[in-house]
């Protein structure tokens, strides 16, 4: 299958990417992934990719679609893949229906994760994470430490990074409504949009969107 994942930031993208692309037997490709490792490869379209990024500037799509048109054509994406992270926005949405075109194949399913934007806000603001290590990863909420700013594993000092903020947060969302969210409407035009409410355990999200992918 060929899939596509998409949804608010805090829906759980990359937790139930990682488990459906297992239960399918399928690759999952994040947008994260494609550009650590074509930086750390030092490939062309990474060294192209770094040269923005270290600029401040916005790396162009051209280089993204690149990326992700690469790694859909490797040997473990010849029979499915599931997309995390990408498109982005409806100019990626329509080079990617270019790239399947080009090669005889097609999308099968489009699962938007649904969250409302109180929970996001709730979900990513609410973690804390520990300056010793940053694997351990709490929240006030879901996960609260036996101790108020002190993780459990070390006794390390927990701690809010800058880019979980709520206003960092609500201006993410900004960003996802304007740019992100479009495409939902450019995939539900081609009746490939399943919706999943991404609330509840990780276990029943992924019962959810396995049974919407069986439909």
């Amino acid at each position: 299958m060929r899939i596509v994942l998409v949804g608010p930031p805090g829906a759980g993208k990359g937790t139930q990417a990682a488990y459906l692309a297992k239960n399918l037997g399928i690759p999952h490709i994040s947008t994260g992934d494609l550009f650590r490792a074509n930086i750390s490869q030092g490939t062309e379209l990474g060294v192209e990719a770094q040269s923005y990024m270290k600029a401040g500037q916005l790396v162009p799509d051209s280089v993204t679609i690149g990326m992700a048109k690469d790694r859909m054509e490797q040997a473990d994406a010849v029979n499915g893949f599931l997309l995390d992270g990408f498109p982005r926005n409806v100019a990626q949405a329509e080079a990617l229906d270019e790239i399947l075109k080009a090669g005889h194949v097609q999308l099968d399913a489009v699962l938007d994760l649904e969250v409302p934007e109180d929970e996001v806000v709730k979900r990513i603001a609410g973690r804390r994470i520990c300056r010793n290590d940053s694997s351990h990863v709490f929240h006030v909420t879901y996960n609260a430490p036996k101790t108020a700013g002190v993780c459990d594993a070390c006794g390390g000092e927990l701690y809010q990074r800058d880019d979980d903020s709520e206003e960092t947060v609500r201006r993410r969302l900004e960003v996802y409504h304007t740019e992100t969210e479009p495409i939902i409407d450019y995939y539900r035009a081609q009746s490939l949009v399943a919706t999943i409410s991404a609330l509840g355990k990780v276990d029943e999200v992924t019962a959810k969107a396995m049974a919407a992918l069986k439909k």
